[in-house]
């Protein structure tokens, strides 16, 4: 017989590459300030029997952290490798009794609020914290706090199940069944590194790179930086409808679709209704149903890509077929892991020289048991979304289907969306299904701008609805401090910057320049082609200055050919780090960190091999864009 020593040591080497559906959580984790972390934990609550005791409620905990490796693994990135997943042998779960009585400790609240507040260490701490509530010394209610890296919707209904399941058990007096655990969320990560699924990766990975080369670079192109907020908090709202719920599925069923397409595509109809344009959001989706490992205890959704084109002012009856259609070809193509969605966004925005803006979410919840006990359509505003707004998306969209009514929140940055159109939004939602099934009334988009009574978006020279402003691209050009004038025009190359500089400069320095400052403004893209013109002695008139008879000094594309050549100690750190933790040769850089080699999954590693050499700055979204190592180098400064 084993012993029990060397069992024990064998589940501790138990490890793996995380699981496709865990690496949005693990990198929105790395990406958000520890305060912030809490936005992805999870509260369950649930009611104990009235012969509950401490013991038997410790007794439920072990026997479902044995049951589940998800709720006894930790995860790492200090391996050469990329971050893993170690499970721990079984082990009792720290379990805090407070008492709801008045006696002079915590009350429960105080205690559950310490415990959902502070982050988890996810590499030393367990995803499950607990605590029991007593009154008169009886447990009558166990609280959990979950991390997201071991649940999802569909985990936590059958989490839940698992522990009435368990409860009713404890009140009876006699055992519970559970059913048996086929696979563990170690067993997923090794099917995935099979030959089998990396073969459907590659296949899903080549519909999303042809995908993404034709993605309009931003669905706030047109709002993004006009007048839509008066400082930089975030707005959040939600409106309850009762009427929503039956609207949805009766629509759903005339058209043969899940109640959860047709409020995809009210969101994409009143989002291009906002924006004048086409719309693409990133849906939270459940990969349970491609695969046999569809009961694994872990969090196993991907974010999907669905871009809808609005720009033919469609009715809504035909933005719910195109939002059908794309829905089902992004659903045929999920297997894919967050991180390499990343990385192809983040080439493809290197290559056009414009930012691929996919900072929208849409998340459809399905919570069958839970009522609202609202009558008729009640509109709340919510506390300012902070911990939400950490990460950076623009807005964040939450359809909740409860038992009696349809719960739809938004939360969405003043950068995007000020908190009168945050509520004019959420009512043309709303107004939008009910007119369609209750009158057939089948609205144009524009028909949906005029219903919202949303404004023209309107910037300091008025409306500006182009792709791209020239204007905001010259000035670009102009932060040079050789630049003295620049002149752009478009042929058959594209857009090209005609540039008056003072001193030898190149087109390949140029480009370098223009896509450091890609994000710092909005609707702007690098020219195609440049002509550098010696501007020797000239002062800064302007583009009037510059004239066909002043000598060319260098013409092209600035795309460099060769690897860039090293100017200061912490561009050699940069290109160095870059290079060691991805296992890369000589690293170019004037290559973003993606076009160089560096992997997505990586760089929370890459940052913290900086820290180890005492420098800080760069963030993982300046890492994870478009700009070139060289732009990005400057921002690094010595740590505290």
């Amino acid at each position: 017989m084993e012993s029990p020593l060397l069992s024990a040591h064998k589940t501790t080497d138990k490890t793996a590459e995380l699981c496709w559906g865990q690496r949005y959580i693990w990198l929105r984790h790395q990406q958000l300030p520890a305060p912030a972390r809490n936005d992805a934990h999870i509260v369950c609550r649930f009611e104990l029997p009235a012969n509950a005791s401490l013991v038997r409620v410790r007794s439920v905990l072990n026997y479902l952290i044995r049951r589940h490796e998800a709720l006894r693994t930790t995860y790492h990135l200090d391996t050469d490798a990329g971050p893993q997943q170690r499970v721990h042998p079984p082990a009792a779960v720290p379990l805090l009794a407070v008492t709801a009585e008045r006696d002079g400790t915590a009350s429960p609240s105080e205690v559950i609020e310490r415990l959902s507040a502070r982050e988890f260490d996810l590499a030393a701490e367990w995803p499950i914290r607990a605590c029991v509530i007593t009154t008169a010394g009886v447990p009558c209610q166990l609280v959990m706090v979950l991390n997201h890296m071991a649940f999802d919707a569909w985990t936590m209904d059958r989490f839940e199940h698992e522990l009435q399941v368990l409860g009713a058990g404890i009140g009876s007096g006699r055992p519970a069944t559970l059913e048996p655990i086929r696979y563990q969320p170690i067993d997923l990560a090794r099917y995935e590194a099979s030959p089998q699924a990396l073969a459907a990766k590659d296949r899903a990975m080549a519909y999303w790179r042809d995908e993404i080369a034709e993605l309009p670079a931003d669905t706030f192109g047109s709002r993004r930086g006009a007048k839509t907020g008066t400082g930089p908090e975030p707005h959040s709202a939600s409106l309850t409808s009762p009427a929503l719920l039956h609207a949805s599925r009766r629509i759903g069923q005339r058209n043969h679709v899940w109640p959860s397409v047709v409020h995809l595509a009210a969101y994409t109809t009143v989002m291009a209704a906002y924006t004048s344009g086409e719309v693409t959001h990133l849906s939270f989706h459940g990969n349970r149903d491609s695969s046999e490992y569809t009961d694994v205890m872990t969090c196993a959704f991907s974010p999907l890509l669905v871009h809808v084109d609005c720009g033919d002012n469609p009715r809504f009856s035909e933005v719910l077929r195109r939002t059908a259609e794309r829905f089902e070809l992004s659903q045929i193509n999920s297997r894919i892991p967050y991180d390499e969605l990343l990385e192809l966004i983040s080439a493809e925005s290197f290559r056009r020289g414009e930012a691929l803006r996919i900072g929208s979410e849409v998340n459809f919840l399905s919570h069958a048991t839970a009522r609202s006990g609202a009558r008729r359509t009640r509109f709340t505003r919510n506390p300012a979304p902070t911990s939400w707004a950490e990460y950076g998306a623009d807005t964040y969209l939450r359809i909740f289907e409860l038992s009696d009514a349809v719960v739809v929140g938004l939360n969405a940055v003043s950068a995007v969306m000020d908190a009168d159109s945050v509520e004019r939004f959420l009512r043309a939602y709303e107004q939008l299904l009910l007119d369609y099934d209750e009158s057939a009334t089948d609205l144009r988009i524009d028909e949906v701008t005029a219903m919202a009574g949303f404004l023209a978006p309107t910037g300091a020279d008025g409306v500006r609805t182009a792709t791209v402003d020239l204007a905001a691209v010259e000035a670009v050009l102009l932060r040079h401090p050789a630049v003295r004038a620049v002149r752009l025009s478009t042929d058959a190359r594209g857009l090209g910057a005609d540039v008056g500089a003072v001193g030898a400069i190149s087109p390949a320095e140029l480009r370098t320049h223009f896509l450091g400052c890609l994000y710092d403004h909005p609707a702007v893209r690098c020219p195609d082609w440049f002509r550098v013109r010696d501007l020797t002695g000239a002062d800064r008139e302007g583009a009037a200055s510059l004239s066909a008879a002043m000598p060319v000094i260098e013409q092209g594309d600035g795309l460099a050919d060769d690897p860039v050549p090293v100017n200061c100690p912490v561009e050699r750190l940069l290109a160095d780090v870059v290079a060691q933790v991805n296992g890369l040769g000589l690293v170019s850089l004037a290559d973003s960190y993606t076009v160089a080699g560096g992997r997505v999954l990586r760089i929370p590693r890459v940052l913290a091999a900086l820290r180890e050499h005492g420098w800080e700055g760069v963030t993982f979204q300046q890492l994870a864009g478009g700009r070139p190592l060289r732009a990005l180098a400057p921002r690094l400064h010595r740590g505290v």
